[in-house]
C-alpha cells in the first residue's frame, strides 16, 4: 500500500493499492491505443477539452486546495493561487496550441519545404509533491495539446492529487487511457521507462532522480525534459530600492513554505547596503504567520515530511558550526508536524552547505559581497542553473546583468522569479535540461518533421 500522512499532524491521511505490472502494462497498451484516435484529433476539439477541465479546476478549487493542504502542508491561500494557474495553462495552451505548433516553411530552393510537427505517443510523467497540480498541468497541457497521451507516475505522498488530477480530466471529457495516474513506488520508474510503448518522459524532482531517469533514458534512447533543483541567487546591489527588494526576497523565500526550486535561495548583498538590507529583510520573515496549513491567515505552513524538514535543519545546524550566523530562526519548533521557522543564516561562505546546497524550505543564506562583480561571481559558483534575480536602480544595467552574466534559464530584474505559461521555463547545469511552457515547451514532445517536395 502507499499511504499519505498530513505534515502538520503526523496522521495517515489515506492509503491506496499499488498497481501491480500487469496493471501497468494494461494502462499503457490503453494509452497507446487511445493515441491513434487522440492525435487525429483537431486542435479545437483537444482544446475543448482543455477548457473544460480549466472550468472543473475551478469549480473545485476549495477541494483541491484542501487536499493539497492535509497531503503535503500547503497553505490553502496558495493551494487556491495554484489551482487558478492550472486552470491558465490549460486556457492558454487551448487557445494557443495550434500557432505554436504551425509548419513553418523553409525556403531551400525547392517547390516548398517545411517543418511540420507530429505527436510522438506516450510521454511519462514523473511528478514531486511540492506543487501536486501545477507541474502535472505543466506538461500535460501542452502534451496533450500536442496530441500525446501520457501516464503518470506521481510522488506517493500525494497519491490522493494524482488521482483528483484524473477524476478532474474524466469529467471534462478525455477519453479513457489518455491520461492515466499510475500508482506506483519510485522504484517502478525504470521497469516503466522500459515498456517499449513509452516514448519520452518528463521529470520534476531532485537530481539524483534525474540523473536516474536520464541515464536509462538515454540507454534506451528515448527523449527525456528534466527540471531539477536550484539554489537561485538573488543579487541586492548598491541601487537597490532596498524596501521593495526586501519584499520580493521574502516572498520568493517563502513561497510554498520555501519548497520550491525557483524560490530564492542565497542572498548576494552588496557591502554598502547589506546591513540596511537584513534589517528589512528579516522583517518582512518574521512577519510570516507560520501555522495550520487550513487556516487562510497561514503563509508558511509545514514542510511536506518530517524527514524532509530534519534534513534542512541538519543543512542549518552545519552551516551554523561552521561559522554562519543566525538573524533569526534555525531551531525546530517544539510540537507535531513537520514544521520549520523562517530563518536568516548571515555571514555565509564557501565551504558551507548553505552555500553550496539547495535549501528547500524556509531558510535563507545571505552572503555578503563587495561589487557587482562579486555578486556575479558568487551568483555563477553553483552546480545549479534554474533562477536568478537582481535588483537595482539602473534597468539597463539590471538587464545587462541578467541576459550576459547571469547563468541561469530564467533572469529577472526588480522582481522575483516565476513561472508563466508565455514564457520558457527551465535550467542548464544540474538545474536540468529541455523547456517547459510557451512554444518550446509543447515542442519537446513533437517529432519536427523536415517535408520537402522536389
Amino acid at each position: 500500500m502507499i499511504r499519505s500522512v498530513n505534515p502538520a499532524t503526523g496522521e495517515q491521511v489515506a492509503e491506496y493499492p499499488i498497481h501491480d505490472e500487469a496493471a501497468v502494462d494494461g494502462f499503457i497498451t490503453t494509452a497507446h491505443r487511445r493515441f491513434a484516435d487522440w492525435r487525429r484529433r483537431s486542435f479545437g476539439e483537444r482544446g475543448e477539452v482543455l477548457v473544460r477541465v480549466a472550468a472543473e479546476l475551478e469549480k473545485r478549487e476549495d477541494e483541491l486546495a484542501r487536499l493539497m493542504a492535509v497531503e503535503m502542508g500547503k497553505p490553502v491561500t496558495g493551494g487556491i493561487a495554484e489551482v487558478r494557474k492550472c486552470a491558465w495553462v490549460c486556457r492558454h495552451y487551448a487557445e494557443h496550441a495550434e500557432s505554436y505548433l504551425a509548419d513553418q516553411p523553409i525556403d531551400a530552393d525547392r517547390t516548398r519545404s517545411y517543418v511540420h510537427h507530429e505527436p510522438i505517443g506516450v510521454v511519462l510523467g514523473v511528478m514531486p509533491w511540492n506543487f501536486p497540480l501545477w507541474q502535472v498541468y505543466r506538461y500535460t497541457a501542452p502534451a496533450l495539446m500536442a496530441g500525446n497521451v501520457t501516464v503518470l507516475k506521481h510522488a506517493s505522498n500525494v497519491t490522493g492529487c494524482a488521482l483528483a488530477i484524473e477524476e478532474m480530466f474524466a469529467a471534462a471529457g478525455l477519453p479513457d487511457g489518455v491520461f492515466t495516474t499510475l500508482v506506483v513506488p519510485s522504484s517502478r520508474v525504470a521497469g516503466i521507462l522500459e515498456h517499449p510503448l513509452v516514448r519520452a518522459a518528463t521529470l520534476t524532482g531532485s537530481g539524483p532522480a534525474g540523473a536516474a531517469v536520464a541515464a536509462k533514458a538515454g540507454s534506451l534512447l528515448k527523449k527525456t525534459v528534466l527540471e531539477l533543483g536550484g539554489s537561485d541567487p538573488y543579487l541586492i546591489l548598491e541601487d537597490a530600492d532596498l524596501e521593495s527588494a526586501a519584499a520580493s526576497c521574502a516572498q520568493s523565500r517563502l513561497l510554498n513554505s520555501g519548497q520550491s526550486c525557483i524560490c530564492a535561495k542565497r542572498f548576494l548583498v552588496v557591502d554598502a547596503v547589506h546591513d540596511r538590507f537584513v534589517d528589512l529583510f528579516a522583517a518582512q520573515m518574521a512577519a510570516a504567520v507560520m501555522g495550520d496549513p487550513l487556516d487562510p491567515a497561514t503563509e508558511v505552513g509545514p514542510l511536506a515530511r518530517v524527514d524532509l524538514r530534519d534534513d534542512l535543519h541538519g543543512q542549518v545546524a552545519a552551516t551554523i558550526e561552521a561559522g554562519a550566523g543566525v538573524r533569526m530562526g534555525g531551531e525546530v519548533p517544539d510540537g507535531p508536524g513537520a514544521f520549520y521557522p523562517p530563518t536568516i543564516l548571515t555571514g555565509v561562505k564557501p565551504g558551507m552547505p548553505a552555500y553550496h546546497e539547495e535549501l528547500f524550505g524556509p531558510a535563507a543564506a545571505v552572503i555578503r559581497v563587495a561589487d557587482a562583480e562579486e555578486a556575479i561571481a558568487v551568483a555563477n559558483d553553483t552546480v545549479f542553473g534554474l533562477g536568478a534575480a537582481v535588483f537595482t536602480a539602473d534597468v539597463a544595467r539590471g538587464e545587462r546583468i541578467a541576459a550576459e552574466r547571469l547563468e541561469a534559464g530564467a533572469c529577472f530584474v526588480n522582481g522575483m522569479v516565476a513561472s508563466d505559461p508565455r514564457l520558457p521555463f527551465g535550467g542548464i547545469k544540474e538545474s536540468g535540461f529541455g523547456r517547459e511552457l510557451a512554444d518550446l515547451g509543447i515542442k519537446e514532445f513533437v517529432n519536427a518533421k523536415t517535408v520537402v517536395i522536389a
